[in-house]
């Protein structure tokens, strides 16, 4: 292209999230630290991305040590590993075209990796019936949203399809439905009640769409993604109704469905609420629900794959998602494989199930308290809030950004919370995510933090991010008594200095009380 007036007007005319200037300059930081700058810190940590493997966490070992000799079948001679990870091997192995990992699969995914996921679903909504003609491999759960949002996208100006799309939404979804030409109608989540997804505000939403757009779905995080809200079953029979009645297809992120930890929470699918809902609505509502091998308890961000099952749609549509899948020729076939191995895990009896059984309940355990800890710790911070957290693997703050903080944002034309996170990034080495969104009018500010991370990473995160904050309002009056910060905070300052001596951190859950129970 010999100009940039040669580049497709939709594409230059994608607006791109606040995170990737941030992701940028995390790069270079890096890239300083590389080639000898000195820094008061010996390396960004990201805490914004939600890649558990890159924040340190463990893969599964029965999920690595199948795919190893998957990929290297000599292995199977290999007396060491259990015996069940040599015989699931050999069986993935001979449901590949020539028995090998490099050859192309079906476009919608290996049949019995549909098979596997279809069990999978019967078996997590108590017998609700799943067919693996209705479900779809892709790469990754972002690429199947891709392919939905580009099956719906039609027409211009005041004709073209909207999507109802919840503010907060995972940072990457404005800038797909842009790119697959649709229109967001943003709807606000309700801070004050956990998050909640609020009837009314679905209705205000949809009443602002007319003559702007024409709406055709809803799209729902469930567990949310980055709120951690998860919703009971009178909230997902409220969005079931009003898709109904408003003729909305429902596309429904799941990612999260491995995640949940709050008190008294279960995670419940839109499918098995659906089919327990009358036939008015078990036989005609639309719906797509995504889940990948993001999860939680996999975090295998890196090999690209999950799926979408497609219900109550009409046999035609569901033709072409299998052509536009077709594009990518297959989903990648390693990525194909761990969805089995996440869908049908090690059986009581098997040789792996003790062992894997631990590092899954480790993984959920490490979450579980990381959530609770650093919402503690955030809500003890002055300026900070965060509603409690009953699923996924974020934290979503409330900064109350001081009027300075605002004022230097509007000079430098950025959001208040983008130029903490950057200051943040600057000066610590911490990356966060900045809460602010497209479409977003509030005029809140907020931070996205991942807490599936080890938890002397996240000690060291917590220690960075407390002496930034407390540093950067210690020039500013306490709003209450009109004192300077650095009296109000010393207590706090002194709990942080102890564990701020070093990049990790420590480890022991003694020093970890002693951060929290020190705070006024």
């Amino acid at each position: 292209m010999s100009s940039l007036q040669h580049v497709n007007p939709r594409v230059r005319g994608i607006r791109v999230s606040p995170h990737s200037g941030l992701q940028s300059l995390a790069a270079h930081i890096t890239q300083e630290i590389t080639l000898g700058a000195q820094k008061p810190f010996k390396a960004v940590i990201d805490v914004s991305s939600g890649d558990p493997h890159k924040a340190g966490m463990k893969p599964i070992s029965f999920v690595r040590q199948v795919l190893a000799v998957c990929l290297y079948p000599q292995l199977l001679k290999d007396k060491n590993l259990p015996l069940d990870v040599s015989l699931r091997a050999q069986r993935l192995l001979e449901v590949c075209d020539g028995g090998s990992v490099g050859s192309y699969t079906a476009s919608s995914g290996m049949p019995h990796v549909k098979q596997s996921i279809a069990e999978f679903i019967m078996g997590r909504d108590a017998g609700v019936p799943s067919y693996a003609k209705d479900i779809f491999i892709s790469a990754g759960s972002q690429r199947a949203l891709m392919v939905v949002a580009k099956l719906m996208a039609s027409g211009e100006g005041g004709t073209r399809t909207g999507v109802l799309t919840p503010m907060p939404c995972p940072h990457t979804l404005p800038t797909l439905l842009d790119e697959a030409g649709l229109t967001v109608v943003p709807y606000q989540l309700m801070e004050d009640r956990g998050w909640a997804v609020d009837l009314g505000e679905l209705h205000r939403a949809l009443r602002t769409a007319k003559g702007r757009c024409k709406p055709r779905a809803i799209y729902i995080s469930n567990p949310g993604n980055p709120t951690g809200y998860v919703q009971d079953r009178k909230s997902i029979e409220e969005v079931i109704h009003f898709a109904a009645v408003e003729r909305l297809l429902l596309l429904v992120d799941e990612v999260y469905q491995d995640s949940v930890y709050g008190q008294g929470t279960e995670f419940i699918s839109y499918k098995k609420v659906l089919f327990e809902m009358d036939t008015e609505y078990s036989e005609t509502v639309e719906l797509v629900s995504f889940h990948s091998l993001s999860s939680a308890c996999m975090g295998e961000c890196g090999l690209r794959a999950g799926y979408m099952e497609l219900v109550n749609m009409d046999p035609e549509v569901m033709h072409f998602v299998d052509t536009m899948l077709c594009t990518d020729i297959s989903t990648p076939v390693t990525g194909q494989l761990a969805l089995d191995l996440m869908v049908n895990p090690p059986k009581p009896g098997d040789p792996s199930y003790d062992a894997y059984t631990q590092e899954i309940l480790l993984t959920r355990a490490t979450l579980s308290q990381n959530a609770q800890r650093a919402r503690e710790f955030l809500n003890d911070l002055p300026g900070m809030s965060c509603q409690p957290v009953m699923g996924g693997i974020y934290l979503y703050p409330r900064l109350h950004s001081p009027s300075e903080i605002i004022e230097q944002a509007e000079i430098l034309e950025v959001e208040a919370d983008v130029l903490y996170c950057q200051r943040l990034l600057e000066e610590e080495g911490v990356f966060v995510g900045a809460g602010c969104q497209y479409g977003e009018t509030t005029g809140n500010h907020h931070l996205r933090l991942c807490v599936l991370v080890p938890p002397d990473t996240l000690q060291e995160v917590l220690a960075r991010l407390g002496s930034f904050h407390l540093r950067l309002l210690d020039a500013l009056p306490h709003p209450d008594t009109g004192v300077s910060f650095s009296l109000y905070t010393s207590m706090l300052r002194a709990s942080l200095s102890n564990v701020h001596r070093n990049e990790r951190g420590p480890t022991s859950d003694a020093v970890s009380s002693s951060l929290y129970t020190s705070m006024p």
